[in-house]
């Protein structure tokens, strides 16, 4: 179901982003446009809420693996209510991020895929969230010789790849990712940017 007002939900989103760039101290701007969604997705025929952050604080929502610009992506998405269905509505960017991301999944389902199509057994990805499992799946569909399904629950559900035809066999158990530029050896935290006090008001276009 697509989104019924895109001008105040993008002024729901700009509210939000508003309190986090002020309390946080953050040198960030954004911008919030929209655009229809990809042909062959899901929410195809839809209008989807960009939002595109950038400043001298912008490296930080990559780091991790883009784990604070996702947080803030998903706090937007509850803030609209949208369904679980409707998650691809909102997309939230910096950095050219997502772009850079999508070229990596392609590159690691294409190594999956020809590791699966020469050892003859499934492969696991570690754990991931189900946006990231969706480009994945998307990018399989283009590969030869291979299958996959999302397997587990919750945080922990993973996406496997099977030979064509081969969904009997077991799946591995994936290998868990390494968390790194948090934490240094004796449990501190790692240094953090400095932060400035500055936050502008988004232009919503269409």
């Amino acid at each position: 179901m697509p989104i019924a007002n895109l001008q105040e939900a993008a002024q729901q989103i700009a509210n939000f982003l508003n309190s986090v760039i002020k309390l946080g101290g953050l040198r960030l701007k954004y911008r919030i446009s929209a655009s229809a969604a990809p042909e062959g997705s899901e929410s195809a025929g839809a209008q989807v809420i960009n939002v595109e952050l950038v400043g001298h604080d912008a490296t930080m929502l990559t780091h991790r693996g883009g784990e604070l610009l996702r947080s803030l992506e998903h706090i937007a998405i509850q803030i609209l209510r949208l369904d679980v269905r409707e998650h691809d509505l909102v997309s939230f960017d910096a950095l050219n991020f997502k772009a850079l991301r999508q070229q990596e999944i392609q590159t690691a389902a294409e190594t999956a895929a020809e590791r699966v199509r020469q050892s003859g057994q499934p492969y696991s990805f570690p754990p991931t969230n189900s946006r990231e499992r969706r480009m994945l799946h998307l990018a399989f569909k283009e590969l030869e010789g291979v299958e996959t399904a999302s397997v587990g629950e919750g945080q922990e559900r993973y996406l496997v790849v099977y030979p064509k035809g081969r969904t009997d066999l077991p799946a591995p158990v994936p290998v868990m990712p390494q968390r790194s530029g948090y934490r240094n050896d004796h449990g501190d935290r790692g240094n953090r940017d400095d932060r400035g006090n500055r936050g502008d008001r988004p232009r919503f276009r269409r």
